[in-house]
């Protein structure tokens, strides 16, 4: 797929600008409303981890492609659906209240997840005030789930605006601990987020629909 890899030289050149190793971020291809053959095409020039943000189709999507995808939910969860989508996910990226913490423990060995954060203050936004992240993330540590970091969608803003976001969300994960996490940045702003420390990105309509804008 030509798209995928334009997308990956970008990843690539922002990882050199930042200083930072060859393969540092984890390309997620956000593959919400796409065709089982869209996706199949993508596996097929080699990636491996998409992206979901509604239950039932990630759950279609698990079982009718190869079982070695590494599928991740990026949208809102309802706390109601936690246990099918914890059957065939690789990484929660939205953890957010008391409810879908309690189901996503149920089983020892569930997947682990991120903290979705509201960085931005944003009222239509789901997440976390980031006041709130550290006590949630013990909370969620005492019901055994095994919190790998943290998430954030902006809202829109000028790119000094993203890239403050971003480095505020870095900060944010620093302080929970080493090693952190961070899942930021999708189409219109991934190369800012990497530069600010993104280690996985979710692009969707730069891989899937490039012509509308990358």
């Amino acid at each position: 797929m030509d798209a995928l890899e334009s997308v990956k030289r970008r990843v690539a050149a922002a990882e050199a600008r930042a200083g930072r190793p060859p393969g540092s971020v984890t390309l997620v291809a956000v593959s919400k409303g796409r065709s089982v053959d869209q996706v199949l095409e993508c596996y097929e020039a080699g990636h491996r981890d998409f992206g979901e943000n509604r239950a039932d189709e990630l759950v279609a999507k698990a079982l009718a492609l190869p079982g070695d995808i590494r599928w991740h939910f990026v949208g809102t969860l309802q706390s109601n659906k936690a246990r099918r989508v914890r059957e065939h996910v690789h990484l929660l990226h939205s953890l957010v209240g008391e409810r879908l913490a309690e189901r996503w423990a149920g089983d020892p060995g569930s997947p682990p997840a991120l903290i979705q954060v509201n960085i931005s203050a944003d009222p239509l936004k789901h997440g976390l005030d980031p006041g709130d992240v550290a006590g949630y993330a013990q909370h969620c540590a005492g019901l055994g789930i095994d919190v790998r970091g943290l998430m954030t969608i902006p809202k829109q803003g000028t790119p000094d605006q993203v890239r403050g976001w971003f480095r505020s969300l870095a900060t944010l994960g620093s302080q929970l601990g080493p090693g952190m996490a961070l899942s930021m940045g999708m189409t219109d702003d991934f190369e800012i987020a990497i530069e600010e420390g993104a280690t996985m990105i979710r692009i969707g309509r730069a891989i899937f629909d490039p012509r509308s804008g990358s």
